[in-house]
């Protein structure tokens, strides 16, 4: 077998080659869009270059044939949360073959050990956890869009070679149609009285006015939450609105005010997995025809809730509420049936029983891993670390 660095092109496109060879005849599998893997690895488009590395291998047999990838990556403010520092593996694609797979896990511990990190949590992101975030354990069926599918044999890769639970997250299913909840109903026409809480859908025509909104909440709820947190630009959401226009269901995507200050915001985002599985992560010209054939046809019949954020004077106050009693009337007459909370740490229990009582199913887990590279470091679990900097973070 032969380990080699991703450092041209031809070597990046082997990178995007490797999982739609592995999960070829895999009827679940999503391929993600090649421009977005391509985007977290570009330092001119991902952030957490700024304080930070990665790199990438891709693994071939003794034929030359494709077989694995890695990535290993770290952020100093985020390894800085952990003594001692953390460094993140994610992307992890392998045939089922111990001996591959301990070389890609090797590579990417020797070179975070060359750049002085004690552990590495994987698979992960080189970005924030709404996406790409942890390993399959239970809920092998269709992805929600940005949530990792991965063969059930990985979890057994990852264990045998030392890998240890450092978090477990959970997906909830919710059916549409099901009547909400009217504790929760009274909850919520309560905060808007007592509260005086307003809720406004975005719209593209103020685009820049929400955007706005957005980072201004985004940034204060996180620097509290989250001691790795990096503040957002007001050009990210930009870019997400820009690409992400003609899937973006306005109606799906609120926010609460006090007085006219931002307080909270809920984004989902309809699950466009059910018509990227169409184009193979190829985003040409063919291929946008194709999705709005489909979209236009009616393909996408579930939604992903995918990031939220409360200002911290307005926590605990029952927001949260008020959005799912809007958002649960609109969707009645929408076509998505059903919808994805995802994802929530088994640190979080206060979300955990909120999403239990609006009616959500436990549908899926996945986990989150941590490798201690020096084995005399005893290992935490991310609940019992003195610190929980993400107890009120709902990803």
């Amino acid at each position: 077998m032969k380990l080699i660095e991703v450092k041209d092109k031809k070597t990046q496109r082997q990178f995007l080659e490797v999982p739609k060879i592995l999960y070829k005849n895999d009827p679940f599998f999503v391929c993600p869009l090649d421009s977005e893997i391509n985007g977290i690895f570009d330092p001119k488009k991902n952030l957490y270059f700024n304080d930070g590395e990665a790199i990438r291998w891709i693994l071939k047999d003794d034929r030359g044939k494709l077989i694995g990838r890695v990535a290993a990556f770290y952020n100093m403010k985020k390894a800085r949360m952990f003594d001692p520092l953390a460094g993140q593996m994610g992307f992890f694609e392998c045939i089922n073959n111990r001996e591959a797979a301990f070389m890609l896990f090797d590579a990417a511990k020797e070179w975070l050990k060359s750049k002085n990190m004690g552990c590495m949590d994987a698979p992960t992101n080189f970005g924030e956890n709404q996406n790409y975030w942890g390993l399959l354990v239970k809920g092998f069926m269709p992805q929600g869009f940005g949530m990792p599918y991965n063969f059930p044999y990985y979890q057994q890769l990852f264990e045998d070679y030392g890998f240890k639970n450092f978090y477990e997250q959970y997906s909830y299913h919710r059916y549409i149609p099901d009547a909400f909840p009217e504790r929760f109903n009274k909850i919520a026409e309560w905060v808007a009285k007592r509260e005086g809480i307003t809720y406004k859908h975005i719209n593209f025509k103020e685009s820049e006015k929400f955007i706005a909104d957005m980072v201004e909440i985004y940034n204060e709820a996180w620097a509290q939450l989250k001691s790795d947190f990096i503040p957002m630009e007001p050009s990210t959401i930009r870019d997400v609105f820009k690409k992400s226009k003609s899937i973006i269901d306005e109606e799906l995507i609120w926010f609460a005010y006090k007085n006219e200050e931002p307080a909270a915001f809920y984004v989902i985002f309809p699950d466009i997995n059910q018509i990227l599985k169409h184009i193979n992560g190829k985003l040409n010209f063919f291929n946008i025809l194709k999705l709005l054939y489909y979209k236009r046809k009616g393909a996408i019949n579930r939604a992903r809730a995918l990031v939220a954020g409360v200002k911290p004077k307005y926590q605990n106050k029952g927001i949260e509420s008020g959005f799912f009693k809007i958002l649960f009337e609109l969707l009645q007459n929408k076509p998505y049936k059903e919808i994805e909370l995802s994802w929530v740490g088994d640190f979080n229990p206060k979300m955990l029983a909120f999403y239990k009582g609006i009616g959500g199913v436990e549908a899926k887990m996945h986990i989150t891993y941590r490798y201690m590279f020096d084995p005399n470091v005893p290992f935490i679990r991310f609940k019992d670390m003195k610190h929980n900097s993400d107890q009120n973070n709902n990803e």
